[in-house]
């Protein structure tokens, strides 16, 4: 039943979340107005504990010499996935395309709904900085914003809408008068997004033989999507044969016939 197969259908979608907020920054002003320094807010992934630790203890190197994390950051990581049944589909519904040399159709069958959930981060030690960072942010979720993912080739260009749902801010001052001040703000998203099947592969129908019984003549006709096949019957017959190996259309009447239908791929 399992086939090893990966689309990167949620890596791809984490480095799209992530690419949203990779251009944030800062700007610091001097006493008179002038602009004194413009930080990039740095983004990186993992849980947002990690980060709070690090902001907390001071890392050591071999020298003796102590750094603490630059802030303002930002940080992000999946906090959940959960399937979507008011978004499923027909499970036997395709999505197909034909390669390049026109021999044969790639497919897979109907994408399966799910909601990943992500947490982002924005620590800062002063008030003015974590205003800046949600400024930046908030007006472009109303509530949700679409980023637009190449999963395959099948799945070319996929909108995933990528939804707010929530904005709180935690400020951490308490101890000593040295004990540096803590802003940490989180901002909860849903993404809808799709996760995708193995992709399989099948040959084009190039050719249709059709065997009318009670007469003696058979035709070969090639069949590229959908041709126009005109027989000659007597009493007269038209009708269109396509991929599917229907037939549409009418006899003169008083015609008794009956036919089947052979492909060639």
């Amino acid at each position: 039943m399992f086939t090893q197969f990966y689309n990167e259908s949620i890596r791809k979608l984490v480095i799209g979340f992530g690419s949203l907020f990779n251009d944030i920054t800062v700007k610091r002003e001097n006493v008179d107005g002038t602009t004194k320094e413009i930080i990039r807010v740095p983004l990186s992934y993992g849980p947002k504990e990690k980060f709070i630790r690090r902001i907390q203890e001071s890392s050591s190197i071999s020298s003796g010499t102590h750094t603490e994390i630059t802030l303002p950051r930002l940080g992000f990581d999946i906090t959940g996935i959960m399937y979507d049944p008011q978004r499923k589909g027909n499970k036997l519904r395709k999505t197909s395309v034909k390669s390049s040399d026109g021999t044969s159709t790639s497919y897979n069958y109907s994408e399966v709904p799910y909601n990943i959930t992500f947490g982002l981060y924005a620590f800062s030690r002063n008030q003015t900085d974590n205003l800046q960072i949600i400024e930046q942010i908030l007006p472009y979720f109303t509530p949700e914003f679409n980023v637009s993912i190449k999963v395959n080739r099948i799945n070319y260009n996929v909108d995933v809408p990528i939804i707010l749902g929530g904005v709180s801010t935690i400020e951490e001052y308490e101890g000593e008068f040295d004990t540096r001040r803590n802003l940490t703000t989180t901002f909860e998203f849903t993404a809808k997004t799709y996760i995708y099947g193995p992709p399989k592969t099948s040959k084009i129908i190039t050719t249709a033989e059709i065997d009318i019984f009670g007469s003696s003549e058979k035709f070969n006709y090639p069949v590229d999507g959908v041709h126009d096949l005109r027989i000659g019957i007597t009493g007269g017959y038209s009708g269109a044969s396509g991929a599917t190996g229907a037939f549409t259309g009418g006899f003169t009447a008083g015609n008794e016939w009956y036919g089947d239908f052979y492909y060639e791929t």
